[in-house]
């Protein structure tokens, strides 16, 4: 039977990542990235096997989404070891899943799909797939099974390029990647990849309580108030955010600037930084993780200029954050995608980018794009919206429209439009044939042209 697309009935698929959906494995964006789209994936009617390093408590192999989600945690054996999550005991986890998951998917997916006359498409995220990817590929050649299988590997970020065998990859896979932005960093190193966005989840979109976001603002008794969730990494330019705080403080504005970071040593470097330039810090705690313990504990931090979040802090706080701030400074200096600022706009706060990879972004229409490292940036925009109400909700209102196309469901459907061109190069699907109303379109068109060309 002649198969012209990717569907739900027609293709299975396997997602490949060492972060996945546990507690235990989720370390940064790319569990977020990977669980949402195993999810999507799923509730659109495919069959999808997500690989991840996981929770060594849990079970091995989970089945969700009315069948149709297959969480595989690996190297549980190797995690019970190393309690302390994905990549603690990296390298021997490396090892595990490189040499294991291959064997494993061919037999007990591959063979079994290619029986029911199914199409295979394989998903490796970021550099500790690579090898596992490639393996794959050469024993799918060896079996004479490689053609029903397509295969695409993702670069959310540069993190592990120097450990990646490029041409090996190339050879075995299509490479793809998450904005433009990497894309020319890709390009520069002479790699071709599909730019494929990051998305987040539709719910995201749901409006925001703005009677709880008006008590959060109310709480912190500021005439402004900042908001920057990221890794304490120097390309997230958290000296730039702390230096614009203290600039906008020495004027005798009230600012209060609420800071998540992470475990990373840069932290107390921006702290030291922030306290030489007269800024007062307090760390805010929560005793418990609903939201009403998070909200008091934020109310009652007291009067410091920076309040450095403690606790984790869930979607729908963050979503009251994003909403209540005058800016949320996602103003990375390298940023390959830049989900914080998205998640931003999809709650209509004012989104503060750094102009790398937020393909999203729009100057003065849906957020800010800052051009510079220069604090002074960040505090001329921050004061002339306070002069400008009505600019303000203008770029509320577009930030949500935008994020509107950065769905998952959205971004779904661009990657299947991709695996469908690679798997026609692989001949495993047609090339549909045009509807009569095309074929007498391109009648009439040859017409004219002929017309055209007799004079």
């Amino acid at each position: 039977m002649e198969r012209t697309c990717i569907n739900a009935e027609n293709t299975v698929f396997v997602l490949l990542s060492f972060e996945g959906p546990d507690l235990y494995s989720l370390a940064g964006g790319l569990g977020v990235r990977i669980t949402n789209l195993a999810s999507t994936l799923a509730n659109s009617g495919f069959e999808t096997h997500l690989f991840f390093v996981g929770d060594p408590a849990r079970k091995g192999h989970e089945i969700s989404c009315g069948g149709k989600l297959h969480y595989h945690r690996w190297c549980q054996w190797i995690s019970r070891y190393h309690p302390n999550g994905v990549y603690q005991g990296e390298e021997g986890k490396l090892n595990d899943f490189k040499g294991s998951i291959p064997g494993f998917v061919v037999n007990d997916i591959v063979k079994p799909a290619e029986k029911n006359g199914k199409l295979v498409v394989v998903l490796g995220e970021e550099w500790h797939t690579t090898e596992a990817m490639c393996n794959l590929s050469e024993l799918l050649y060896d079996m004479d099974l490689r053609d029903r299988v397509v295969m695409f590997w993702n670069a959310n970020n540069t993190f592990g390029f120097n450990r990646i065998d490029w041409r090996r990859l190339a050879d075995n896979t299509t490479i793809t990647t998450v904005s433009r932005y990497m894309k020319q960093i890709m390009q520069r190193m002479g790699l071709s990849p599909f730019a494929i966005p990051n998305g987040i989840p539709s719910a995201l979109l749901n409006v925001v309580d703005t009677n709880a976001a008006t008590r959060l603002r109310k709480s912190l008794n500021a005439d402004l108030v900042l908001a920057k969730v990221a890794r304490w990494d120097p390309d997230k330019r958290w000296h730039m955010a702390v230096e614009s705080v203290a600039r906008l403080k020495s004027k005798g504005i009230r600012t209060r600037f609420l800071a998540r970071g992470g475990m990373e040593p840069h932290g107390e470097e921006v702290k030291h930084n922030a306290r030489s330039l007269g800024l007062t810090i307090r760390e805010v705690r929560a005793p418990g993780n609903d939201l009403k313990s998070c909200m008091g504990a934020l109310a009652s931090a007291g009067e410091a200029d920076i309040l450095d979040i403690k606790f984790h802090c869930s979607p729908e706080l963050l979503r009251l954050i994003y909403y209540a701030s005058d800016a949320v400074l996602a103003n990375s200096g390298h940023e390959p995608f830049g989900l914080v600022g998205l998640e931003t706009m999809a709650a209509r706060g004012i989104a503060f980018t750094g102009g790398t990879g937020e393909d999203y972004a729009i100057h003065l229409h849906n957020s800010v794009v800052l051009e510079t490292s220069d604090p002074r940036e960040i505090e001329t925009y921050v004061l002339y919206f306070a002069g400008h109400n009505e600019i303000k909700e203008s770029i509320r209102r577009e930030a949500r429209r935008s994020a509107a196309w950065f769905t998952w469901e959205q971004v779904v459907r661009g990657l299947i439009d991709k695996l469908e061109y690679q798997a026609r190069l692989q001949e495993v699907l047609e090339v549909p044939r045009l509807s009569p109303v095309w074929d007498s379109t391109l009648t009439v068109v040859q017409n004219m042209e002929m017309s055209y060309k007799r004079g």
